[in-house]
């Protein structure tokens, strides 16, 4: 089909983008490519989404009006609260089709101890997302089903685990066929990607929210072979989606967003990646991976992180540098302050990294 490789989630473990593995954040560390630093979504109750870090739908429709954007899940907060449809503080995003909130209707679907009745809603949003592809074939599609995680948090590591993984994969399968019915008929390219939004805890396989290796381990199915190097040797997480769907979709994200985004898109050419910011008094060294041979990369410094609060942050070039030299010191004698964003642009991405301390004279690291 395509390509599988094992991924993360949870932000980096002990600086300021660690995140919890939990269903809502990862989510959201999905559809926005940034860490819960800045989509500030922590747990399921998802209270204060900083709805300024845009997600992959409002990119697009805020790109192009006409495309067409759907849902297919169990969970409405993913449509009403993740994506904030119609919130005018999230772009007032509006989904063209939508099938979700069957766990509502408890007539049809009456709720059991072991939570089969969500294995009965799974199988009727794969039979909604196979008849939408097949008739419709939206621009831009979410599916979420849930049956295996709530097997999971009851039997953990079991028999059951394992049927309900089976069970997933049958109505994965239905929905690739409906792709294959889309590509031969109508000779459309489509990108699929299938992930996951946490692993499990490293003893029973019942829970998840920690950071042990286990609860931070996914994978990520792509179906396109044409995956690039950063792709093929390097560890991927799940903010590397959104960049990679952005540049599948030719959306043409905003400076100020993408000077945001953690992730890195995983097909197409890339110029860096994997930067790494150490602050040394008054001045910062700046280490990447470059992926390209010829041209430069730009260095830009912020002070400010007003981006936050739907304001604008004054960057300033620091220096050029050739891409392939894979180091810089940069000098921040003039730029005195507490806090910096350091944003390296090259030919075809952007990386970025934040820096703390305490005092100007007394300083610590958090990258």
């Amino acid at each position: 089909m395509g390509r599988y490789k094992r991924a993360y989630v949870g932000g980096i473990i002990g600086t300021y983008s660690e995140t919890p593995t939990i269903s809502a954040p990862g989510y959201m560390d999905l559809i926005t490519g940034t860490w819960g630093n800045k989509h500030n979504v922590f747990d399921n109750a998802v209270i204060n989404p900083n709805y300024h870090y845009k997600n992959i739908f409002r990119l697009l429709k805020e790109h192009e009006a006409q495309k067409k954007i759907a849902i297919f899940s169990t969970w409405t907060d993913n449509r009403i609260k993740l994506v904030g449809e119609g919130l005018r503080q999230a772009g007032g995003v509006i989904f063209d089709y939508k099938f979700d909130g069957y766990e509502l209707n408890q007539t049809t679907y009456p709720h059991d101890p072991e939570d089969y009745y969500i294995y009965h809603i799974d199988e009727r949003v794969t039979n909604e997302t196979v008849t939408c592809i097949r008739t419709s074939a939206p621009d831009l599609s979410w599916v979420y089903l849930q049956y295996t995680d709530d097997v999971a948090h009851m039997f953990g590591d079991s028999d059951q685990f394992n049927q309900s993984i089976l069970n997933l994969d049958n109505q994965i399968g239905r929905m690739w066929e409906a792709v294959e019915y889309r590509q031969k008929q109508f000779n459309e390219d489509w990108l699929v990607i299938i992930t996951t939004d946490h692993g499990r805890d490293p003893i029973t396989g019942k829970q998840h929210g920690e950071q042990s290796n286990r609860e931070r381990t996914t994978w990520i199915v792509i179906n396109k072979k044409d995956t690039n190097d950063y792709f093929r040797d390097f560890e991927l997480s799940i903010v590397d989606l959104l960049p990679t769907m952005a540049r599948f979709l030719s959306i043409s994200v905003p400076l100020e967003s993408a000077r945001e985004l953690d992730g890195v898109p995983l097909i197409g050419n890339i110029s860096l990646a994997k930067l790494e910011v150490n602050l040394l008094d008054n001045r910062i060294e700046c280490s990447w991976k470059a992926f390209e041979h010829v041209g430069n990369v730009t260095i830009w410094l912020s002070t400010t992180n007003l981006f936050k609060n739907g304001m604008t942050d004054d960057y300033q070039l620091m220096a050029t540098v050739a891409v392939d030299k894979e180091t810089a010191m940069i000098d921040i004698q003039n730029y005195p302050s507490n806090f910096y964003k350091i944003v390296l642009a090259g030919r075809h991405n952007m990386v970025n990294k934040w820096l703390f301390r305490l005092s100007y004279n007394n300083s610590y690291i958090s990258t």
